[in-house]
This record gives C-alpha cells, structure tokens and sequence, in this order.
C-alpha cells in the first residue's frame, strides 16, 4: 500500500476496479512489463464473485438438494422429514464465496508490478485519479467498476425495510413470507431458492409477463414451473406500494387489488453502473441516458486512452461478458489481434431449475426481422436423459435462416439446458450450416442428442 501524496504517482496503466475484467487486464499488462495500478474500493472479484454468481448459485445447489430430498420418494428413497438449516447454508456460501475472493486477492497482491489502493476512484484530470490521499498518473486507464441494484421509487418504501441482491444474502434464516418485487432473471432464481428453503414466496412484476426479454413461451412456461412449486406470481402490477406493518409489510401490487403481508422485501428490478461518482466529466468521458459509459467496438471510450470494461459500458451484464471485455482490450492491445464486441453471440442462462440456456436472437426476435427461417421445437418430456431423470418441464427450440442455413437463436429450457446450449452456440460461432449440427452423432443418453433431432424436424416460421 502506497503512502498518501499530494504529487501524482505514475504508472503505465490505472484499472478501476477489480471485477471480472480488471484483474486478468492487470495481469496482462504486467506480464508485458508495465507497471500496473489496480484500485478498488470494496472486495476484489466484483459482483460476480461477491453477490453474483458464485454465491447464488452456492445457494440454488442447496436449493436443488432440498427439493430433489423432499422428492426421494419419487425415486424410491426414502428420506423423512426434510428441514433446510439457513444458517449452514449460509455459511457454506461464505465459505465458498470467500476462498474464490481471496484467490483473486492473493493473485493481485502477489503479482509483479502491480500495485493495489483501497478507496474511490475520482479523475481529476484525463489521465489523473485521485484514491484518497494518493493521486495516480498514467497513459492509459481501464474502468472496471461495475453496477448495483436499482432502487425504484415505491410510495412508502422509505419507511420499510428492504433487501437487494446482496442484502438478501445475509440472511441466516427462512423468510416467512418474501415478497419479491420484479420478474427478471434475479428475482426469480431468488423466487425459487428461497421456496426450496421453506419460504412463502410472491412475485410482483410491473409488465405483462415474466422475463419479458424472452419468447412468450418461455415465459408461461418459467410461471408454470414456479407456481407449481407455490410461488404466487402477479403480472401487471402497475402501481406497487407499501405500508408498514407491525409484523412487516403490506405490499398492493396495482389500484383496487389486495394488499399482500410480507415480512421480507426483495428489490430486484434491474441494475444501474456506478459511473455517477466517477469524476467522468472531469476526463471528458461520455455517458449515455442511462449512465452507461459509451464505447466503440473495441470498447474504447470517446477519450483515446480510457476503456470501459464489464457492467459499466451497457455492452453485457453477465461475468462471461465481462471476462470477453478484458480479452478483446487485451487482443488489441498487446496481440495485435483485432477482436470486436460486435463478433461475439448473445448468450446466456437463468439459473431457475430446470435452467434455460439460451444463445443468439429469440423466434419473435426473428420473426420482426422479417428473415425467411425455420424452426423447430421439442418438450422435454419426448427427451430420454430428462424422462430418466425425472425432470420433464421445459422444452427445446432452434430458429434457423432458411436461405443461407446458419443457427440464428436457440432456446434450451430444461435439464442441463445451461450446458447443452453451447453445442449450438458453438456451430453458431464457427458460422457454420445447422445441417453440420443435424448430422453430428452424440452420445446418448444425454439431453445434447435430441439437438440434431430438432434441426432435423424444422418447419417454416410463421
């Protein structure tokens, strides 16, 4: 740790903060021979390894190995009564979370070159930050300084209290009943995490359906699952607000409907970056409507020595974006390799159970386009590896160009569909025909083989 001084330090590159992106960027540069500074105001590693998703889905495992308990019968096990202790849960979740932080703090403490401050980053100038006491000079800087939960303007909000993604994860013991405020992709694996444990649950969500970015099958089909479970989801809560109660909360989704009594309140409507108090104008980096920091195709910033990396550029909001961020700047920086944002497919999963994996466009998504395409569709139930398992919710779908063959989106919604999706994402990749998937021989049994199948039944998208 470097000691506070009124004249700058120098260094070839500043990264700002020591997420997903920024830590392997200082490693690179380093192992290049520069000398690397690396601030970070709270835990090295970033949402993902803090609140994101090492923790959650540490829980969603102890989630999984409830429920699959309370099913043993089914298979002809008998378990007995099945009870969910918070607290050990909670800690093997900390014990799991922690070592994956210390590792990437061990890295970077132990890294050539490169020097670690603790504190908040403000420029005072392009190519000037202060951290504290200290200021640091370089050429070249890097922000890697995430995001956090949007708070929304809720009448009565302010006099209740309320959990966000990382609040929510302190928690030592089963909610009564968690109300859940949003229906995206956190409030529901949380949703049903927290149903596993013991929890009652409600899901409030403003719009129409559930995980509204998603085809309209998808979505009835994750309600489905979630309220076979018990969960009660309300769609169309358009005017959400709460009362203090004695016990906790009242929550009235929309004008006229019944109040909902909660004893906890999850916020999870969407995420915001953390570029407000950046000091951004004083570098002359330019922001959009929403605070993302505006990038180029190689993620540069409109400044000629600043990039943007991670959650903060509004470019992706997953760690394996984030992580494909730093390999581009590192591409075009050090390899002499052209790498672009715009050359990566849209991919990604919700870690409800049965999971969905998903890669490139939606059918609707398509369908707007107005392309010629084909698709094709198969329920998990008509999947040997998920009849087996005992685990038949969800479906299968792939859309396809019909005039030049390649994959154009594929949705895989059941078991091991978090997997199986990339053995499309890969011939997508590699802008290959899908009859080089249709005609591949897999293994059986396993949910992958079905893929082929569905390629080979498509017909015309309506």
């Amino acid at each position: 740790m470097t000691e506070g001084s009124s004249e700058a330090q120098t260094f070839d590159a500043i990264v700002v903060g020591a997420g997903q992106a920024g830590p392997p960027l200082a490693g690179r540069l380093t192992a290049a021979g520069q000398r690397v500074a690396v601030i970070e105001r709270q835990h090295v590693g970033g949402t993902c390894v803090n609140y994101g998703c090492i923790p959650t889905k540490t829980l969603v495992a102890s989630a999984h190995a409830a429920h699959l308990a309370r099913r043993g019968a089914e298979y002809g096990v008998g378990t007995g009564p099945v009870s969910v202790d918070m607290a050990k849960v909670k800690a093997r979740k900390d014990d799991i979370m922690l070592k994956d932080r210390n590792g990437v703090q061990s890295w970077l403490d132990g890294m050539d070159n490169c020097t670690v401050f603790r504190g908040h980053a403000r420029f005072t100038d392009p190519h000037t930050i202060r951290v504290g006491d200290d200021l640091l000079r370089a050429d070249r800087i890097f922000l890697n300084v995430g995001g956090r939960a949007v708070v929304p303007d809720i009448p009565g909000l302010s006099e209740v209290e309320y959990l966000t993604n990382v609040s929510v994860l302190e928690l030592d013991t089963v909610p009564q009943h968690l109300v859940i405020v949003g229906g995206s992709y956190i409030a529901l694996e949380f949703a049903q995490m927290y149903r596993r444990f013991g929890a009652r649950v409600t899901v409030v969500e403003r719009g129409p359906r559930l995980a509204s970015r998603e085809d309209e099958d998808v979505s009835t089909t994750i309600r489905e699952i979630l309220e076979a479970e018990g969960i009660d989801v309300i769609t169309g809560a358009d005017d959400v607000r709460v009362v203090k109660r004695d016990s906790g909360f009242e929550l009235t989704p929309s004008a006229g409907a019944a109040p909902i009594a909660g004893s906890h309140l999850l916020l999870a409507v969407g995420r915001q970056p953390n570029t407000d108090d950046l000091g951004l104008e004083a570098a002359g980096v330019r922001t959009d409507a929403r605070g993302y920091i505006v990038v180029d195709d190689q993620l540069r910033t409109n400044v000629e020595h600043i990039w943007a990396m991670g959650d903060c550029n509004g470019k992706g909001a997953f760690t394996h974006t984030s992580y494909n961020d730093f390999e581009i700047v590192a591409a075009n920086l050090l390899d002499d390799d052209p790498r672009r944002v715009s050359d990566r497919i849209t991919t990604y999963a919700l870690y409800i159970d049965p999971p969905l994996g998903r890669a490139g466009l939606t059918v609707d998504q398509v369908r707007k386009s107005g392309r010629k395409a084909l698709v094709g569709k198969r329920p998990m139930t008509r999947v040997g590896r998920a009849v087996e398992k005992g685990e038949t919710q969800g479906f299968m779908k792939v859309v396809v160009d019909a005039e030049t063959d390649e994959i154009l989106g594929a949705a895989v919604f059941g078991v091991g569909g978090d997997e199986a999706i990339h053995c499309i994402l890969d011939v997508m990749s590699a802008k290959a025909p899908y009859t080089t998937l249709s005609r591949t021989m897999h293994i059986h049994p396993t949910v992958s083989e079905l893929i082929p199948t569905v390629l080979q039944e498509m017909s015309p998208l309506d």
